[in-house]
């Protein structure tokens, strides 16, 4: 039996022998040139039942996810050899009924089942039929690990579970500062009403900060980060943010900006560029030490693109060696002093989505080095 394509791409269609067949059982793939596709080559689990109901093909793939040898797989019963549960341990085979259900089904969609031992796999299934409404002639069912999936449930029971203890402490402080004031207003003094007002208020932004991260962490997960991209004067931005640090009471001496003029035109959306470098000084003022350097620059010669590149440097510890592939991973922290964790994956996320590239290191001066670079670029409707 020919298990493979049919129809104008025959022609192309290269037919070799599954590894650990039967005899006079093969399996058809098409590869380039005509060459042989063989079943152990493809990433996901692959069982071919034949019109008997005994499976004819059970790949590597299969017998690493199912942990089912090939050879107690091979010639039995697919019921038999794949004893699948749904997860209300019901028998899936029974409830499917493959070869004896309706003659207008063609498959199964893709579910999370149990192997015996709780091994879980998902599945789907394809029922091949010579005819519309014909028997079934071969079943081929897919398998896949549930590794990765389980490693995005986790991220994301993470992330709601970090967001959440994040919110309930400004929460709470609104709440109750609201609550206090309009039960006892007449008892304050205008000083006492403006210190708690402003709380709330530095608060009410900490909410606000923490929803944006969640709106930003979506959509570059998704990939809908919507740039509007506009000349930016990167040197400008840096001085900016410096000036507001120096205005919220750091000492002036802390930063030191240099710029090698000229700099290429670069083509950016403003408030993501400035989410960046809100960030990076951010983390440098907060878990860095000493004066932090800013410098900003044409990119390296030896890039590819043209560009302007900034790196923000600190006179801190520094960022461990085996942390540095972790850093724009969601909830890494370089230190216990607060966060989400959130912060420099998603500016990793912004800088990627202009087309750049951001790298972190060990600076000069002993501490965290970042340098993000983004090309020239120009809007769409210029292009």
């Amino acid at each position: 039996m020919a298990v493979g394509m049919s129809g104008p791409r025959a022609t192309r269609t290269a037919v070799v022998r599954a590894a650990g067949e039967p005899d006079g059982v093969t399996v058809a793939g098409t590869g380039p040139g005509g060459q042989a596709l063989d079943p152990d080559d493809l990433p996901d689990g692959l069982v071919v039942a034949d019109e008997t109901g005994r499976i004819i093909c059970f790949n590597a793939a299969a017998v690493r996810i199912t942990a089912v040898p090939r050879a107690a797989a091979l010639g039995r019963p697919v019921e038999h050899a794949l004893p699948l549960e749904d997860l209300k341990g019901r028998r899936w085979w029974e409830l499917t009924d493959p070869y004896g259900g309706l003659a207008t089904r063609v498959g199964q969609p893709e579910r999370n089942l149990l192997l015996p031992g709780g091994r879980e796999v998902l599945v789907s299934a394809r029922y091949v039929r010579e005819s519309p409404t014909g028997p079934v002639s071969r079943l081929v069912i897919s398998l896949r690990g549930t590794e990765a999936r389980r490693r995005t449930e986790r991220s994301d029971a993470e992330l709601i579970a970090t967001v959440a203890h994040e919110l309930r402490s400004p929460l709470t402080s609104v709440k109750g500062f609201t609550a206090t004031l309009l039960a006892k207003w007449e008892r304050f003094t205008d000083a006492q009403k403006r210190l708690m007002l402003e709380t709330v208020y530095a608060d009410a932004n900490r909410v606000t900060r923490l929803i944006t991260e969640l709106l930003d962490i979506s959509r570059i997960d998704s990939g809908r980060l919507e740039l509007r991209r506009q000349p930016v004067d990167l040197s400008a931005a840096v001085e900016r943010h410096v000036r507001a640090h120096t205005a919220a009471g750091q000492d002036p001496g802390r930063f030191l900006v240099r710029t090698c003029q000229p700099l290429p035109a670069v083509w950016a959306d403003p408030d993501k560029v400035d989410q960046v470098l809100g960030n990076l000084l951010e983390n440098a003022v907060r878990h860095g030490e000493g004066t932090v350097t800013i410098d900003v620059a044409p990119a390296p010669a030896k890039s590819d693109e043209r560009g302007a590149a900034v790196t923000v440097s600190d006179e801190g510890p520094g960022i461990p060696e085996e942390s540095m592939s972790r850093v724009f991973t969601r909830f890494w922290r370089g230190s216990k002093r607060g966060g989400t964790g959130l912060g420099l994956y998603i500016v990793k996320g912004i800088v990627e989505a202009h087309g750049g590239t951001i790298t972190v290191g060990r600076g000069p001066g002993g501490g965290a080095e970042f340098r993000f670079m983004l090309p020239v670029s120009t809007p769409a409707y210029m292009q």
